[in-house]
C-alpha cells in the first residue's frame, strides 16, 4: 500500500526547484484543505456505517486475541516500510495489505477497522503528524470499508464459480487504488499536484506493490490453514520477502543519498560562482554569500533526511558572526535567535572532531532536554561543520517525519558524509574567493588594484555615462628616506581612506600602483568631476601624523570622460572606449596637471597629440642621431671689453622630417627622461672637440662648451669617456668647459660631486649655468670645483628697467670675483647692457647683441664676416692661463649686432 501520511508531510510541487513545506503552504489551501479533511472524514464513517450494517458479523471472546494481532501486524506493516521518491514526492511503501487480506478472510469488519484505526492513528502520534487527523481517520475508515463491500460483493456475484479468497483479493487492492487516489487528490487540493499521465502511472505502480503483497498474503494464509507446520512456512516465506525490500530499500537509499551529494555540491558550487563572479568594492576581505543562496542546500537536506526541519548555522561573515537559514518548519519563539546551535549551547558537548551527534528528550540530560524544547524538537541530529583552519558552522535536523522509531543509522551517515562534503565545499569555496579577492584587489590598501578596477570600469561603461579620475599622491623623497619605506606606504594606506571615506563604500576606488590612485564616477559630468577632484586633492593635503612629526603632501588630479564632451567632438573617435585608453588618457591628464598651478586638469584631445609627439620623439630619437637630423649649433662667447672671440657654446637642435626645426626645450626633457641623455651629450661632446681640433689647426685658440644633464653627473664612467675623447681628438682639457646647473648638482650632491672633482682633475673648465635661479647658496658655491658662473638672462634682460635685476648681476659678478671665478653674462642683446656689465667688470657675454645659434657652416662664415684676426698676445683670456704665442685670436669688427 501506498502510505498516505508522508504524501501529506512531505510533499513537493512538479518542477519545482525545492520542495515546499507545510509551513509554506498558502492559508488559503490550508482552509480548502481542512474543508477537505471533514468531508473525507465524513465519508469514511458513512462508508463505515453502511458496511457494519451490511455485513452482519458473530463475535466470540476469540476476538480479542485475533484483533490485537491485527492490530500489531498493522503496526509491523506501518513500522517495516520503503521510502521511495516518484516524480518528486516522497512515498512510503508499506505492508498493510498482507494484515488487510488475512482481516479479511478471518474476522468480522469491525475488528479490522478497529485494528487499523489503533495502528494508524498511534503510528500518526508516534510521528507527531497529528495536524491531519480528521483526513487520515477518513482514509483508513475508507481503506477497510470499501475493501469489506468490495469483497462481499464480488463473492456474492461469483458464488460457486471463484473461491472465497478472490473477493478478499479484489477489496484489498481497491484499498491501496484508494490510499493513492486520496493522497493525489489532497496534493491538488494542497497545491502540489502531478500530472494526469504522472498520477496514472504511479496508480499502476501502487496497484503492481499491491497486488505483489496481497499475493504473498494469500499465499500464507493457504499455506497456513491446509499444510501441518504452515505458518512456519509462511514465516520464512515474509522472512525473505522481507530481506528482499530491505536489501531493495537500501539499494534505493544508496542511490538518492549519492544523488544528495552530488546535488549539495553542486548548489554550493553554483552558489559560489555567483558569489564571486566579479569583484566587489564595498567588502575588502573577499566576497562572501548571502544567507539565501545556501537555501536549496539545507532543504535537499531536510529532504533526504526526512526531517521535520533543518538548521543551518553558517560563518560566511569574515568577522564571525553566525548565519541562520531554517529549511521545514520554522523555529518557534522560544529558539534562540543568535545563531547559536545546540553545540554552543552546551558546553559538555564541544569536542574535537566532526562526529554527528544524536539527541532525545528521552535519554538526553538536563541542558539539552532544554535547548530541545526551546526549539520544539523530540530529537535532533548536529554536527559541526569543520574547515582547515577554523570552525564553519553547524547543520542541525529536528525530528524525522516519516519513521516512528526516529533517526537511524542510516541517518547519522548520511549526515556525516553530507558534513564532510559540505565543510570540504565550504573551505574549497572560501578559498577560491580569497584568492579571487587577492587577484582583483591590492594587498596594502584593500582597495582594487587595477585588474580589478578595469572589471568594474567595464560594467560602468555598459550601464551609462562615467568617469574616470586619477589622481597621484605626492610624497617628498625625503618622508621615505628619513623615515623609511614603510611609513611611506602607511601614508599610501592613510590617503586611501581618506578617499574612501569621502566619497563612499559604493564608488569603486582603486590603487593602480605605487602611489597612483583612480576612481570610477558614473552618471558625473566633467564640472562635477572635476569638483570632487579638487575636493579629495584638498582631503589629502592634510598633514598626516607620523609619532610626534606632522608630514605633508600634495596631489595632481586628472580625468577623462567616457563620453564625448559637447565642447570636443573629437575626443572620443572609436566606437566604444577601452578601459585602458581611458586609464591612459586620465594618466596623460595627470601629467599634464603636474604643470598647472590648479593641479587638476580634464583630458582634451590636443593633450594626447602632445603626449603622442613626445613618444614618437623618444623612439625615432637615436635613429635621428644616426640619420644626421640631429645637429649641432654654435653660440659666440666674447670677452669683455676687447670683444675677443674666446669660443663658443655647443648647443643641440632637431631637424626633424615632419615637425620641422624642434626647440630643444621640447625634446631634451623627453630625452633626458628616458636615459638617452647620454648619447646626445657624447654627441655633442665629439661634434664640439672635432671643431675645437679644427680651430686649433688653423692656429685658432678658441674653447667650445657642453651642457651637462643630472643623469651625466651621476655616471661614475662619464669623467673616463671624456677623457679618452679628449687624448683621442689631440685638444687639451681647458678647451672644453662643461656647463652644469645648480638644481642638476643639487638633485644627488654626493654622487655628482666626485665626478665633478675627477673631471676638474682632468683640467676641463666647469660653468654654472643659470646663475641666481637654483639653490643660490654660497656654501654649495663654494664646495662646487667650478671655474665660471654664468648669469642667467632673465636677469641681464632686464637690468635696462629693473633695478634689482640689475643690483643681482652686480652682486653676482662680484661675488664670482670675490672666489676667483670668471663670469659670463648671457643674453646681452642690446649696447647699453653690454656697457653696464663692461663697467660691472664682467668678463665675458653671450647673447644676440653678438650672434644667434648657427650652424657650422653659418659660424664660419660669421667669423669671417665678423671677426679680424690677430696675432696672438701670448695669453689666453683670463688670469695665469698661458697658451701657445703663435696661436691667433679674432676680435668683432665694430658691427657686432647680427
Amino acid at each position: 500500500m501506498i502510505e498516505r501520511h508522508r504524501s501529506l508531510d512531505s510533499w513537493t510541487r512538479p518542477n519545482s526547484p525545492r520542495p515546499p513545506v507545510r509551513a509554506e503552504v498558502d492559508p488559503t489551501r490550508m482552509r480548502v484543505f481542512t474543508r477537505f479533511s471533514l468531508l473525507v472524514l465524513l465519508a469514511g464513517i458513512a462508508t463505515s456505517v453502511v458496511t457494519s450494517t451490511w455485513l452482519p458479523a458473530h463475535y466470540g471472546p476469540e476476538l480479542l486475541l485475533v484483533g490485537s494481532l491485527l492490530t500489531m501486524g498493522f503496526l509491523l506493516a506501518e513500522q517495516l516500510t520503503i521510502d521511495v521518491d516518484v516524480k518528486g514526492v516522497g512515498w512510503t511503501i508499506s505492508f498493510s495489505e498482507i494484515p488487510l487480506v488475512l482481516g479479511l478472510l478471518t474476522v468480522p469488519f469491525e475488528v479490522v477497522l478497529a485494528a487499523n484505526l489503533l495502528a494508524g492513528l498511534g503510528a500518526q502520534v508516534g510521528r507527531r503528524a497529528a495536524a491531519h487527523v480528521a483526513y487520515n481517520a477518513g482514509v483508513l475508515c475508507l481503506e477497510i470499508a470499501v475493501p469489506f463491500a468490495v469483497a462481499a460483493g464480488v463473492n456474492a456475484g461469483l458464488a460457486g464459480m471463484a473461491p472465497m479468497w478472490f473477493g478478499a483479493a479484489a477489496g484489498t487492492l481497491t484499498s491501496s487504488l484508494i490510499s493513492c487516489g486520496f493522497a493525489l487528490a489532497a496534493l491538488h487540493v494542497l497545491g502540489g499536484g502531478m500530472r494526469l499521465g504522472a498520477g496514472a502511472r504511479l496508480g499502476v505502480r501502487t496497484l503492481a506493490v499491491g497486488l505483489l503483497n496481497t499475493s504473498l498474503g494469500l499465499t500464507g494464509y493457504e499455506v497456513a490453514v491446509s499444510t501441518e507446520w504452515g505458518w512456519v512456512l509462511m514465516a520464512l516465506l515474509c522472512t525473505g520477502v522481507l530481506a528482499v525490500y530491505r536489501a531493495y530499500s537500501g539499494l534505493l537509499r544508496d542511490q538518492r543519498d549519492l544523488e544528495t551529494l552530488g546535488d549539495v555540491s553542486l548548489s554550493v558550487a553554483r552558489s559560489g560562482q555567483a558569489a564571486i563572479r566579479r569583484p566587489s568594492e564595498a567588502d575588502s576581505s573577499g566576497p562572501e554569500s548571502s544567507v539565501a543562496e545556501w537555501a536549496p542546500v539545507a532543504e535537499r537536506i531536510r529532504e533526504q533526511l526526512n526531517a521535520t526541519r533543518v538548521v543551518l548555522r553558517l560563518c560566511l561573515d569574515p568577522r564571525g558572526e553566525v548565519s541562520t537559514l531554517v529549511a521545514g518548519e520554522p523555529l518557534p519563539e522560544t529558539a534562540p535567535r543568535e545563531g547559536a546551535s545546540i553545540l554552543r549551547e552546551c558546553p559538555m558537548l564541544q569536542l574535537p572532531g566532526s562526529h554527528v551527534r544524536s539527541f532525545r528528550t528521552l535519554d538526553a540530560s538536563e541542558d539539552i532536554r532544554l535547548a530541545l524544547r526551546r526549539r520544539g524538537a523530540y530529537e535532533s541530529l548536529v554536527v559541526p561543520l569543520r574547515g582547515t583552519n577554523q570552525m564553519l558552522g553547524a547543520v542541525e535536523a529536528h525530528d524525522r517525519v516519516s519513521r516512528w522509531r526516529g533517526f537511524g543509522r542510516a541517518d547519522v551517515r548520511l549526515l556525516h558524509t553530507l558534513a564532510s562534503h559540505l565543510a570540504t565545499a565550504m573551505d574549497n569555496r572560501r578559498l577560491l574567493a580569497r584568492l579571487r579577492h587577492d587577484a582583483y584587489h591590492d594587498p596594502l590598501t584593500g582597495l582594487l588594484n587595477r585588474t580589478g578596477f578595469r572589471e568594474m570600469t567595464h560594467e560602468g561603461l555598459r550601464a551609462g555615462t562615467a568617469v574616470v579620475l586619477r589622481i597621484d599622491l605626492e610624497l617628498l623623497t625625503t618622508v621615505s628616506e628619513a623615515l623609511g619605506y614603510a611609513w611611506g606606504d602607511r601614508l599610501v594606506v592613510a590617503a586611501g581612506r581618506r578617499m574612501r571615506e569621502e566619497i563612499g563604500p559604493d564608488v569603486p576606488l582603486a590603487r593602480l600602483e605605487a602611489h597612483s590612485f583612480a576612481i570610477l564616477l558614473r552618471e558625473y559630468s566633467r564640472q562635477q568631476a572635476h569638483e570632487l577632484a579638487e575636493h579629495l586633492r584638498a582631503v589629502i593635503a592634510e598633514p598626516y601624523p607620523v609619532d610626534r612629526l606632522v608630514v605633508e603632501a600634495s596631489g595632481v588630479a586628472g580625468y577623462v570622460s567616457a563620453e564625448p564632451a559637447d565642447s570636443e567632438p573629437a575626443e572620443h573617435d572609436d566606437a566604444e572606449i577601452d578601459v585602458d585608453v581611458l586609464l591612459q588618457r586620465a594618466d596623460v591628464a595627470v601629467r599634464a596637471a603636474r604643470n598647472d598651478a590648479d593641479g587638476v586638469r580634464g583630458y582634451v584631445p590636443s593633450m594626447g597629440q602632445i603626449f603622442l609627439r613626445r613618444f614618437q620623439l623618444v623612439t625615432q630619437f637615436r635613429q635621428a642621431l644616426d640619420s644626421g637630423q640631429i645637429e649641432v649649433h654654435y653660440q659666440p662667447k666674447v670677452a669683455l671689453p676687447d670683444r675677443r672671440v674666446i669660443g663658443a657654446e655647443a648647443l643641440v637642435r632637431w631637424s626633424h622630417p615632419e615637425y620641422g626645426r624642434l626647440d630643444p626645450d621640447e625634446f631634451i626633457p623627453v630625452v633626458e627622461a628616458t636615459g638617452l641623455v647620454d648619447a646626445l651629450t657624447s654627441f655633442v661632446m665629439e661634434r664640439a672637440l672635432v671643431r675645437v681640433r679644427d680651430w686649433l689647426d688653423r692656429d685658432l685658440r678658441m674653447s667650445a662648451a657642453v651642457n651637462l644633464s643630472v643623469r651625466n653627473l651621476a655616471d661614475e664612467s662619464f669623467p673616463d669617456r671624456v677623457s679618452e675623447a679628449l687624448v683621442r681628438h689631440a685638444v687639451p682639457p681647458e678647451l672644453l668647459t662643461f656647463e652644469l646647473t645648480e638644481s642638476s648638482v643639487m638633485a644627488d650632491p654626493e654622487r655628482s660631486l666626485p665626478v665633478l672633482r675627477r673631471l676638474r682633475e682632468l683640467g676641463v673648465i666647469l660653468a654654472v649655468d643659470d646663475f641666481g635661479t637654483g639653490y643660490s647658496s654660497l656654501a654649495y658655491l663654494r664646495r662646487l670645483p667650478v671655474d665660471e658662473v654664468k648669469i642667467d638672462k632673465s636677469f641681464v634682460l632686464g637690468m635696462g628697467t629693473d633695478l634689482s635685476d640689475m643690483a643681482v648681476v652686480r652682486s653676482i659678478v662680484e661675488l664670482g670675483h670675490s672666489l676667483r671665478l670668471q663670469v659670463v653674462a648671457e643674453g646681452v642683446e642690446d649696447d647699453a647692457a653690454r656697457d653696464k656689465l663692461v663697467q660691472m667688470g664682467c668678463d665675458t657675454a653671450q647673447g644676440y647683441l653678438i650672434s644667434r645659434p648657427l650652424s657650422e657652416e653659418r659660424f664660419e662664415a660669421w667669423l669671417q664676416a665678423r671677426t679680424v684676426r690677430e696675432a696672438g698676445s701670448g695669453k689666453w683670456y683670463g688670469e695665469g692661463q698661458n697658451v701657445c704665442t703663435t696661436c691667433t685670436t679674432l676680435t668683432l669688427r665694430n658691427q657686432s649686432h647680427v
